[in-house]
């Protein structure tokens, strides 16, 4: 999993409450179980104005250009700003693939849904909970002034605005750590991949019969 430190990148507004994660990924493109090839259909309903079929290549299809995502001021965007809510519906971890697979890394909202904001963490992405007072007005600042580019330091655990604004936000310590050393379920285990050969190797002498079959 990549690491997350820190992030500083064009933030786009998405303002929209209850996103669920079929809006984000639709169901039609959940084909693979690769964490790759799914941001080309992120926001697929939104960003396109016809329906999208699972096997179709979305070069020259055409595009909605009211979607904020499809603005030239925000090409490249990193982070997203969103409204309450932001990912609730079914538990697919392909929503979080689909973003990080399009360059999202951060999203930020007053509230996300739970399976969702467990599954940013366990694919590197970063969901920060701020405040509807903050979060309004990161929305107010981003659309009033093009190339705005937030700054986010998890170490430090801060949202730094292009003015300098600091506003902190909490993640629990177990979730940070992992963001910060690139550290999936996975990794963690392979941090204990000498204590895990010891152990076969041992049990292998205690009990070899257990593992005749697997000769």
């Amino acid at each position: 999993m990549k690491k997350f430190t820190q992030l500083t990148g064009i933030a786009a507004p998405l303002d929209r409450a209850n996103v669920d994660t079929d809006m984000i990924i639709p169901k039609q493109f959940l084909k693979s179980i690769k964490r790759s090839g799914f941001g080309p259909n992120l926001f697929d309903e939104l960003r396109y104005l016809d329906e999208g079929q699972p096997d179709q290549d979305c070069t020259g299809r055409p595009l909605n250009e009211s979607f904020v995502l499809n603005q030239s001021r925000y090409k490249g965007t990193k982070i997203l700003l969103a409204r309450e809510n932001f990912g609730c519906g079914s538990s697919r971890e392909h929503a979080p693939w689909a973003l990080d697979d399009f360059g999202i890394r951060c999203v930020i909202a007053p509230s996300f849904a739970d399976i969702f904001y467990n599954n940013c963490f366990k694919n590197g992405l970063l969901p920060i909970v701020l405040t509807e007072p903050q979060v309004d007005q990161l929305f107010n600042e981003v659309e009033s002034e093009e190339g705005y580019l937030l700054t986010v330091d998890l170490e430090r655990q801060v949202v730094i605005t292009p003015k300098g604004n600091e506003m902190t936000f909490e993640v629990d310590n177990f979730r940070r750590h992992c963001l910060l050393n690139g550290l999936d379920d996975i990794g963690l285990t392979l941090q204990q991949a000498d204590e895990i050969k010891a152990y076969e190797a041992r049990r292998r002498q205690e009990t070899p019969w257990l593992f005749d079959a697997i000769k």
